[in-house]
């Protein structure tokens, strides 16, 4: 074995580690500030619009449109700093390739559609926008700091969402229909469903970011959210936001059953028992209306269930390139009649527009997405510090909790999935940096133990 000149014999290996550890640590930690930073504050930004939407309490931002600004901001900023360091601008994960594949096939089978200008339009403005969104999550969402903001973000988020729904279900603010409460005032939770299922999808984040928790105030706050978000997804009366949260309780008693936060398990059974004599005047019919489809006074289930059974038709009648990509509205118009109301199920909305391989596509990103999450905690092993476990847990939570809500929702190509995916595929990338780092000076340790020289005895060790 040679010594290499550019580690002389005669260093102290002890220096030498030294010096390499922290070099080693700066090449795999992010860049936390400049252009790098600032892609993440706009992409906060982004979520907040999106969210609470603030052009509707003060209509001069609207001629702004300030949604697309923070999303532009963001994708030149990381485009600057992923090209300053000389790295790729987007990270070719597997997620990514398949999402890509998704797009191609949704291109490919454009022509094909009951109406190719529609479908085009679609794809670049509407589902477009989530696949951007869904890339800058994975490569702007680059440490733990980051992700514990980005979570703090959406539970903080989720109180106004959760008290505008709570007083409009007491007030009597409802939809033209006057049987549901209003939502609020956004695209994505202005429906009591689509509501619900936001809720839904961050409430695990909270629980996370509680377990994660040392202080006892945090604790407390974020129980209290925890409580508010279950609460407010009472009030939307959503028959899938009632499915998706029971799904969301009984996993993480499947998860704690066997470790120390099982002592919350009988805390919440017992709130849960107390809480019944609350529940709003018509809930528990409502509920009981899943199992009992034909005792809804509303007639909106049994009219899903047609649109289903209608969705399946047009599925075997065109089970390769379906009816082109967000257009299964007309597909359903002309199998029995206008309507004009999409297929509430995510599932059937990929099979009706994109046919199986669309629906195969799309079962691969959510399995592959899964699948991260079990690698996350797999390889942190328990180890609770920093709180990546708790998050990445959460994640893996909200995406159960999404298989359920989508034979529900017609929200095939919206952020709800998209975005809880991209933070699942941002963790793994945490993760692995985490344990690149511990294993640093483990990998530094034998290059200088190799150049070590026995005192007296002028040999290398190897």
């Amino acid at each position: 074995m040679t010594i290499d000149a550019r580690n002389p014999w005669w260093r102290e290996p002890s220096a030498n580690a030294a010096e390499a550890v922290p070099e080693r640590r700066a090449q795999l930690m992010p860049e936390l500030r400049g252009s790098a930073g600032f892609a993440f504050w706009a992409l906060m930004g982004f979520t907040f619009i999106l969210l609470l939407a603030p052009q509707e309490r003060f209509p001069a931002l609207a001629p702004l449109r300030i949604a697309m600004l923070a999303a532009l901001l963001a994708i030149a900023a990381h485009g600057f700093s992923r090209f300053s360091r000389s790295l790729p601008v987007i990270s070719f994960t597997a997620p990514t390739k398949i999402l890509l594949c998704l797009v191609g096939w949704a291109l490919i089978t454009a022509p094909f559609s009951l109406w190719p200008g529609g479908s085009i339009s679609f794809l670049i403005e509407n589902f477009s926008k989530t696949v951007i969104v869904f890339i800058l999550l994975i490569n702007v969402v680059d440490s733990r700091l980051r992700l514990r903001q980005i979570s703090w973000g959406l539970v903080l988020m989720s109180i106004p969402l959760g008290v505008t729904t709570i007083r409009n279900f007491l007030s009597g603010v409802s939809l033209q229909t006057g049987d549901r409460v209003l939502g609020y005032s956004s695209g994505l939770t202005a429906n009591p469903n689509d509501m619900a299922l936001m809720l839904n999808l961050i409430l695990p984040l909270a629980v996370g970011l509680l377990l994660a928790s040392e202080r006892t105030g945090m604790r407390i706050l974020l129980a209290a959210i925890a409580g508010l978000i279950a609460i407010s997804i009472v009030a939307t009366f959503s028959r899938a936001g009632f499915l998706t949260l029971m799904v969301t309780g009984l996993t993480y008693f499947w998860l704690y059953r066997n470790r120390k936060e099982r002592i919350w398990i009988p805390v919440i059974l017992v709130l849960g028992l107390f809480a019944l004599p609350f529940m709003p005047s018509g809930y528990v019919s409502r509920i009981s209306t899943i199992v009992n489809v034909e005792e809804d006074s509303t007639h909106s289930a049994q009219t899903r269930l047609e649109d289903m059974k209608a969705a399946a038709r047009l599925t075997i009648a065109s089970p390769i390139v379906g009816s082109g990509i967000g257009m299964n509205v007309l597909a359903l118009n002309e199998q029995r009649g206008e309507t004009w109301t999409a297929v509430h199920n995510v599932y059937l909305q990929y099979l009706v527009e994109l046919g199986v391989p669309g629906l195969v596509l799309f079962l691969l990103l959510y399995l592959n997405c899964l699948r991260t999450t079990g690698t996350v905690l797999r390889s942190l092993n328990g180890d609770e510090s920093g709180g990546l476990f708790h998050l990445a847990e959460g994640l893996r939570v909200s995406l159960i909790a999404f298989a359920v809500a989508a034979f529900f929702h017609p929200v095939a190509y919206h952020f709800y999935f998209y975005y809880i995916a991209g933070l699942a595929i941002a963790a793994q990338a945490i993760a692995a940096q985490a344990v690149a780092l511990q294993a640093a000076p483990q990998a530094i340790a034998p290059q200088a133990m190799a150049t070590r020289v026995v005192a007296g005895h002028g040999k290398v060790l190897s």
